[in-house]
């Protein structure tokens, strides 16, 4: 078989009907990505290759990164002040030892949809595939507003911290109609969490000023986060995101949360009870707010962060120095959380993605002990970060199923900072069409295109288009 052909990944007959006659026609919604609205404003053509797919500007992809250290490429060539060809060219070395991994499929396919290149990526044919990529970045084709209409993307939501002013998502949506997409703000509140950092206070003051709510207790800290809420709403937001890495159910009073703020803000030290009690209540408060403004909460939970200590120093977050989390009780804790919500009628629309998929059973039957009000309220979120892999995509879709309704589940996002990311929507759904298809060949599931082919429409746009609501 032909590498990345037309039928990959797609091992029956339904299968292939589904990709190519249902999900391969249906729009994109990119609901969770950390793409630059500026860049999408400013809307400059690359210079090349390179500053595209690895590195420019302190980003670029630490998916890419790992890998390549993994090869023993030295960081001068990944993340340093070396040659951009020669970056290329290492890339190129490392993707030749890169087959069973996901970027070996999706680095192919990037170069297929977007640059019309069918050839196998190694160091061979590095050279010719530099040149004639870096001569179509200069078109119109290849600035990023054309890459993200190429796609087929009708909106994306970036990844915002609440004291952000949004200015280019205002630019941005000044032009929505000439553009043709929207870009949206989710509100990623990870800052106001980080009590321990050094910038803490200044974060604080920061968050006052912006949102006009001199913060002096947790109340006024809500206070100052609920107008956020408003202003990213004015924009087009509807979802937040939260990045739990670890979570202990430790509720708190108001005296004791006052008590914590101040003794952050001096820069003394918390205890780890404190610490849980701050994060347990913050993300109460949210879910609170959350509920309020119809919005849904996402949770990224069960990552080690910044591992690496000494290459955070030097490089700092986002390096590709993170790996999956081991807290054992992660999902019994959060149950915890729900338990206690669930009392206040506070839950809102959720969707729940854990690093570890040793968490995936607990977290989608305990969804199921608070499914109300008229939808599927919580959700096992899509196969994220390292098990965004067939594999791993296959798990998630059939865990949804097995423990929920895998027909209300709102599918695919990035996840990532590249713009030639969009083919892993492509990816998604072609493991969809052939887990699906194997349940009709195994006589699990009807052999009705119809009615399949309407399930995976849904999943692959419908369900996202009506549950966030961005184009009422």
């Amino acid at each position: 078989m032909t590498l990345l052909n037309d039928d990959f990944l797609l091992t029956t007959p339904m299968a292939k009907k589904l990709f190519h006659d249902y999900a391969a026609k249906m729009p994109i919604i990119d609901f969770h990505c950390h793409l630059d609205p500026r860049e999408i404003y400013e809307n400059k053509n690359y210079e090349n290759i390179t500053k595209i797919w690895i590195y420019e500007n302190g980003f670029g992809d630490h998916y890419k990164w790992r890998l390549m250290r993994a090869n023993g490429v030295p960081e001068k060539l990944i993340t340093g002040d070396g040659d951009d060809y020669d970056k290329f060219m290492a890339w190129a070395g490392t993707i030749e030892k890169a087959v069973g991994n996901p970027l070996y499929e999706w680095t192919h396919l990037e170069l297929r949809r977007f640059f019309g290149i069918n050839d196998v990526f190694n160091r061979q044919s590095a050279p010719a595939i530099w040149k004639k990529a870096n001569e179509m970045l200069k078109t119109a084709d290849f600035t990023p507003r054309s890459l993200i209409r190429r796609s087929n993307v009708k909106a994306l939501c970036t990844t915002d911290d609440p004291a952000s002013d949004l200015k280019y998502h205002q630019l941005l949506k000044n032009e929505e109609t000439q553009n043709g997409f929207k870009v949206l703000p989710a509100m990623r509140p990870d800052s106001a969490f980080n009590l321990t950092a050094d910038g803490y206070d200044d974060y604080l003051q920061q968050l006052s000023h912006v949102s006009g709510v001199t913060i002096k207790s947790f109340k006024t800290l809500v206070a100052a986060l609920k107008q956020r809420f408003s202003y990213f709403e004015s924009l087009g937001g509807k979802l937040s995101d939260h990045g739990l890495n670890f979570f202990h159910f430790v509720p708190a009073t108001k005296d004791e949360l006052n008590a914590i703020i101040k003794k952050a803000r001096a820069n003394k030290v918390l205890t780890n009870t404190e610490i849980n009690q701050y994060q347990t209540m913050l993300v109460e408060a949210l879910m609170k707010l959350n509920k309020k403004f119809g919005w849904t909460m996402q949770f990224h939970m069960n990552a080690v962060r910044d591992a690496n200590k000494p290459m955070l120093k030097q490089f700092g977050p986002n390096g590709g120095f993170d790996s999956m989390g081991t807290q054992p009780d992660l999902a019994q804790e959060f149950m915890k959380l729900l338990i206690a919500m669930q009392a206040k009628n506070r839950i809102p629309r959720m969707i729940i993605y854990s690093l570890n998929p040793n968490d995936w059973m607990q977290l989608a039957t305990g969804m199921g002990d608070f499914q109300q009000d008229g939808v599927q309220k919580l959700q096992l979120g899509a196969a994220w970060w390292f098990n965004d892999t067939f594999s791993g995509m296959t798990r998630q879709l059939t865990t949804m199923a097995e423990q929920s309704l895998l027909p209300n589940f709102v599918g695919m996002l990035t996840d990532s900072r590249s713009f030639l990311s969009y083919p892993r929507h492509e990816y998604f759904r072609r493991v969809l069409c052939n887990v699906i298809g194997e349940w009709v060949a195994r006589g699990q599931a009807p052999d009705d295109e119809a009615y399949l082919g309407r399930i995976v429409d849904d999943i692959s746009y419908n369900n996202a288009h009506d549950q966030f609501g961005f184009f009422k």
